[in-house]
C-alpha cells in the first residue's frame, strides 16, 4: 500500500499549481519551469497514484482522486507557511500575508460575515479569498480542497474537517406592500403565493417553493419567476415589487420599519441553521478566523 510519504512534494505542488492556474502553460510560468516539466510531473504523480488526477479541459479540472491530492497540497502549503512564520525563518511565502480561503453564502456575506472578519487580529497578517456559494453547496468546495473553511448548512463534517454550530438565520416571507395588496388579496395565502410572481436567487434556489410547500401548497412555480443572483439585489427586487421572496430578517427589518416591505405571514418564517466547517489543521491563522466568525455569529444569528 502506498503511503503519503511516497508522494513527492514537487509533484503534489505542481498539480496544485495546474488546478489553480487553469492550464499547464500558466502553471509553468507560475513555477518558473517549462510546460514540459509540469506535464512530466503530473504524469509521474498519476503513475505513482495509479489514478487519473486531472481532466485535460480548459481550464483543467481535478478528478475525484485529484481533489484529494489538491486538498493535501493546500494543507501542506498552509502548514509550511505557519511553520516558517512561527520560526521566523525565510522561505516559501515568507514575508507575505497568509491567505485564508473561505466559502460563504451570499446572505451571510451581505449581513454579518464581513464584520466578523474585522475581528481577526492584525497579526499575523492575513488576506481573505471568499468564495460565494449557496449554504447547501459550500461544503462541496471544502470537499474539493478549494477552500480551507466554509459557512454551511450541513452539520455533517466533511472528511478531515471539524464542525461548530454558528446559529440560525431567520428568513421572512415579504413583499412590497402595493404588490401584496394587488397580487395577494382575495385568496388563501398559500394559493396566492403559489400563483404570484416570485423572486429567486438563481435556478438552483427553491427556498420560496419550499416555504409554499410548508404551508401546504404545490410550490411557487405557478407565477413568473425572476432570478436576481446577489443578496442585496434580491432584497431590492422584492422591495421594488417584482415579486415576493424570503428575505433574511436582518435585511428585512429596516425595510419593514419604513414601509417598503410588508410581512406576508407574520407567524410563519424559516430558520436555517448555519455551521462553520474547517480543515483539522493546527494553524494559528485558521484558528484566529474561526474564533472571530464564531464570536460574531453568536451576536448576529439566533
Amino acid at each position: 500500500m502506498m503511503t503519503m510519504g511516497e508522494l513527492p512534494l514537487d509533484q503534489v505542488r505542481t498539480l496544485l499549481a495546474v488546478v489553480d492556474e487553469g492550464t499547464f502553460d500558466a502553471a509553468a510560468a507560475a513555477l518558473h519551469v517549462t510546460p514540459s516539466a509540469v506535464s512530466q510531473r503530473v504524469k509521474a504523480l498519476e503513475q505513482r497514484t495509479g489514478r487519473v488526477l486531472l481532466l485535460r479541459t480548459k481550464p483543467v479540472r481535478p478528478t475525484e482522486s485529484g481533489r484529494v491530492v489538491v486538498r493535501l497540497a493546500r494543507q501542506l502549503t498552509r502548514l509550511e507557511r505557519d511553520a516558517y512564520a512561527e520560526l521566523g525563518l525565510s522561505g516559501a511565502g515568507a514575508g507575505e500575508p497568509t491567505r485564508v480561503s473561505v466559502a460563504v453564502n451570499a446572505d451571510s456575506l451581505a449581513t454579518w460575515f464581513l464584520a466578523a472578519l474585522t475581528r481577526v487580529p492584525e497579526e499575523p497578517a492575513l488576506t481573505f479569498e471568499l468564495r460565494r456559494e449557496d449554504e447547501d453547496h459550500t461544503a462541496a468546495l471544502l470537499r474539493e480542497g478549494l477552500v480551507m473553511a466554509a459557512v454551511t448548512s450541513s452539520r455533517d463534517a466533511v472528511p478531515g474537517c471539524s464542525v461548530r454550530a454558528l446559529g440560525r438565520m431567520r428568513y421572512l416571507p415579504v413583499a412590497n406592500p402595493e404588490f401584496a395588496a394587488r397580487r395577494l388579496r382575495g385568496a388563501a395565502l398559500v394559493e396566492a403565493l403559489a400563483a404570484a410572481p416570485v423572486v429567486a436567487f438563481d435556478r438552483r434556489d427553491d427556498f420560496q417553493d419550499g416555504f409554499v410547500r410548508r404551508l401546504g401548497g404545490p410550490g411557487a412555480a405557478g407565477g413568473r419567476r425572476h432570478f436576481v443572483p446577489t443578496s442585496e439585489g434580491f432584497v431590492e427586487a422584492v422591495a421594488a415589487g417584482l415579486g415576493w421572496g424570503m428575505v433574511p430578517e436582518a435585511q428585512a427589518e429596516p425595510l419593514l420599519r419604513v414601509g417598503r416591505l410588508a410581512e406576508l405571514a407574520p407567524d410563519s418564517w424559516v430558520d436555517v441553521p448555519l455551521y462553520w466547517q474547517q480543515w483539522k489543521l493546527d494553524s494559528p491563522a485558521l484558528a484566529a478566523v474561526a474564533e472571530a466568525v464564531v464570536s460574531a455569529a453568536a451576536e448576529a444569528l439566533r
